[in-house]
Parts: structure tokens; sequence; C-alpha cells
């Protein structure tokens, strides 16, 4: 057995070492990922965190549930994080940036993203350790974002209204149709602040809207740090391969936000009802496994219909 300290130690290390890989590869393999590359490097990522989770199933004190709950929570933030890759199309679609350009604005996204849902997510464990009712207000979010999912029907992009880009554009001078990869231009002793940059904006805000609603599920699942920063760093990760991936193949997968959204209700359920019912983690994973499945299979047999 190996005590928690050094899971967080191996845990930085390998996190670290994904990092580095994908800044290497973002900046010394420029332009646009092909599918291939990114299927591939989606399987390295995912393979790695299940071999993380393996470790955790065997080797951690009470490694047998904490591993459950790593996958349970991994598969929540995962198939999340593919409905928030969706928004990412549109909002490079709506702001016209070239896909050779599309890497390194998603690596600072990514990055940034990691930052904000460690800040998230332990304020979030911070709020249900000191006032633990308000697990009811996130179960209602929860419900809240299924139905949305579900029912909201497909969602806009509209850069003007975002209050961030008004701040930005009050303040600094922008610069239209730029091509390059600078977030900021220096042109006749102005700064200017490129396309890339607010598309990097973008990107964050939603990124941390998402948060909102993928936190809150993972502490259904679980309360303990390790594992929901872990599975939820994991997941995000794996996010820059994973775009291009679904870039490629993304009508594929026309029925997956329903299978989202019955998860999120699910789990919104699970949190209502947590001081009555105890819903075992191992229930909930195979809940999740089979939203997911059941989706995956409805898109790809709707795929075929239409063809």
């Amino acid at each position: 057995m190996l005590n928690e300290f050094t899971f967080w130690v191996i845990f930085a290390a390998i996190a670290t070492l994904i990092i580095v890989i994908d800044l290497y590869a973002t900046d010394h393999r420029p332009g646009k990922v092909g599918l291939k590359r990114s299927l591939i490097w989606s399987g390295v990522w995912i393979s790695t965190a299940l071999l993380f989770n393996v470790f955790i199933y065997f080797y951690l004190p009470d490694g047998h549930q904490k591993g459950i709950e790593f996958l349970t929570g991994y598969l929540i933030e995962y198939s999340l994080s593919v409905d928030n890759l969706f928004v990412f199309l549109m909002i490079f679609s709506v702001m016209n940036i070239a896909g050779k350009n599309q890497p390194h604005v998603l690596k600072w996204g990514i990055l940034s993203a990691i930052v904000f849902r460690i800040i998230f997510i332990l304020a979030g464990v911070g709020l249900v350790t000191l006032f633990h009712p308000i697990i009811y207000m996130f179960g209602i979010i929860l419900l809240y974002a299924a139905y949305k999912m579900a029912f909201g029907g497909e969602e806009k992009i509209d850069y003007e209204k975002n209050p961030f880009i008004k701040l930005i554009k009050k303040y600094f001078n922008i610069l239209p149709n730029y091509e390059g990869r600078k977030f900021f231009v220096k042109k006749e002793r102005k700064l200017y602040v490129t396309s890339l940059f607010l598309t990097l904006l973008l990107i964050e805000t939603s990124d941390i809207v998402f948060a909102v609603d993928s936190i809150p599920a993972v502490i259904a699942i679980t309360h303990d740090p390790f594992i929901i920063i872990t599975s939820n760093i994991f997941a995000v990760l794996g996010l820059r391969s994973l775009y291009f991936a679904l870039a490629g193949i993304v009508e594929l997968f026309h029925y997956l936000k329903y299978g989202v959204a019955f998860i999120l209700f699910f789990v919104g359920i699970k949190m209502l009802l947590s001081e009555y019912i105890h819903i075992q983690t191992e229930l909930s994973l195979g809940v999740i496994l089979f939203s997911l499945t059941a989706s995956i299979i409805m898109s790809l047999l709707h795929k075929k219909k239409a063809v």
C-alpha cells in the first residue's frame, strides 16, 4: 500500500509530463492536427488515466472504493468535456480561427482551465464541508443543467454580448483579420488585442460555465479532494487531442448530449436524496456507462439511417 501523498507526487509527475509533451507537440508541429494523430493521442491520455486508476484501486488505502469513485468521476468529467468541445467548435467557427492556430489557443485555454478547476473544486468541497445543505443547491443546479442540455436547443455563440469581450473592447484596440499566432500585437506604438485572445476569453468563460455543472456532479460521487482533482484534471488534460478527434467525427455523436443530460439528471437526484437514500458508487458507475453507451449506439444507428 502507498499513502495518499505518494499518489499526489505520482499524479503531479504524470500531469506535468502530459503537459510538457502536449506543449512540445503544439509548438513543434504547427498546423492543423489530423484525425488519426488526434485519435492516437486521445487513446494515450485515456490509457494513462485508466492506468492511474488501476494503481489507485490496488495500492491506495481503501483503494477498491476510491478506484471506483475515480473511474466514475473521470467518466462524468470526460463526457461533460465532450459537450464542452462542441461549444469550442462553434467558437472557432464564429471567430473564424484558422485550423492551424486552433491548437495554440486550446493549449493556453486548457492550461488556464486546470487552474480554475482546482480553485472551483477546493471551493466546492470546502462549501459542502462547512455548510452541508448547499449540496441541495448543487443538486438543483445539475437538474437545471440536465434540462437545459436536453431541451435547450442549439446553443448560440454571441461573443458581442460576452461581458469580458465588452471589457476588452472598451479598453484595448482590436486588430481584425489577424492570421498569426500572437494574442497581442504592437503596431505604430499601439498595443492591439488579436482575435486569438478574444477567442481564448470565450473558451475560458465557456469552460467556467461548464465547471459550474461538472464539479458538483463529481462532488455527488465523492467528497475526497484527491479523487475529485485527479479525475477532473486527467479529463481536462486530454481535451486538446479529443477536440481534434471530435472535429473530424462530430456527426457521429448526435445523441450524446441526451446521454450526458441523463447523467446530470441522475447525479442531481442522487445529490437531493443523499440524506435519505444512499446510492452505491458502483450503481452510479453502471448508470453512467449505460447512458454513454446507449447514446453512442443511438448516434451510430442514426448515422446509418441517414446515409
